[in-house]
């Protein structure tokens, strides 16, 4: 029975991907935050040592960019740090092991390369793409030094387990709410931001994928489709049979000022690699996410 060991296995992504494996008869280690603080190199290490992964997966990170402007160290600290200190922990008590790190489509910033793919330039426009790029560069220092490491440069994926801060979870909640009389109106930024959202099922699988590959790289996993905001909004409320027209309000001061643009992917190496493509349709995802809601 092979071994994985997860990081941020109690968000969105670590859940479905400790099922997915948990389905592919893998013995499973998600150790929680005070297990394994990735930021705590000895704790890293000595998380290591007890579960003598074959695979490890990285995915604890400060994740919601709004974050970064509270407490920018400690984005820095989690997502790359924490990052360097799973390298070290790995080369020096598991160097066998495979390693995929989740990086993000947000490294790219707004490149003027669109659609995006593994050789597109790094150009981060906010501290949480920063701390990716960071890590992804540390990520390939290790491969180069002889680490299996892997990274996945994930465009938008979104789930019923989406974390309610995130824009299409908070519409999809609100929606619920309106239709249940709990609240009236939906406030949001700017309706015309334009994303590539996946479905988080999808996306885990491809992380398996790019560990099974004999050799360790960087795949990019998107849909190579970009969608607004505002087309969240309409999908949600119709979803529920209102009319988002009454409800949604905009605020100036939700705006980011460092707004990430022309982000789309180009997954065709995971494709012709991996064999890697999104099964689940936009549509479908957020229509999903309502009726979750709603329930």
């Amino acid at each position: 029975m092979p071994c994985a060991f997860i990081t941020g296995a109690a968000g969105q992504d670590g859940s479905y991907l400790a099922e997915l494996l948990r389905g592919k008869k893998y013995e499973v280690i998600a150790p929680g935050r005070a297990e394994c603080d990735v930021t705590d190199a000895a704790a890293v290490g000595r998380a290591l040592r007890a579960a003598a992964p074959d695979e490890v997966y990285h995915l604890a990170a400060v994740s919601h960019v709004g974050q970064a402007a509270q407490d920018p160290a400690a984005m820095l600290a989690v997502n790359f740090q924490g990052t360097v200190n799973l390298i070290h922990g790995l080369r020096e008590d598991c160097p066998r092991a495979r390693l995929f790190f989740a990086s993000s489509s947000e490294v790219f910033g707004r490149p003027d390369q669109v659609p995006q793919n593994e050789e597109t330039p790094f150009a981060p426009v906010t501290i949480y793409g920063e701390s990716k790029a960071r890590a992804t560069l540390a990520i390939r220092q290790a491969r180069a030094d002889g680490l299996f490491a892997a990274s996945g440069i994930l465009y938008n994926h979104e789930s019923p387990r989406r974390g309610e801060v995130f824009v299409t979870r908070k519409i999809c909640r609100a929606v619920a709410a309106i239709k249940a009389g709990r609240q009236q109106d939906l406030s949001l930024g700017d309706t015309t931001a334009r994303r590539d959202w996946g479905d988080a099922r999808d996306y885990v699988l491809g992380m398996w994928l790019a560990l099974q590959h004999p050799q360790p790289e960087d795949f990019v996993f998107a849909t190579g489709e970009l969608h607004s905001v505002q087309d969240v909004v309409e999908i949600a409320f119709a979803t529920a049979q209102l009319d988002w027209r009454g409800h949604v309000r905009v605020d100036a001061s939700l705006m980011r000022p460092a707004e990430p643009a022309r982000l789309v992917g180009d997954a065709s190496k995971a494709r012709r690699l991996l064999g890697w493509s999104p099964r689940a349709s936009f549509r479908s995802l957020i229509e999903e996410m309502t009726r979750a809601e709603l329930a």
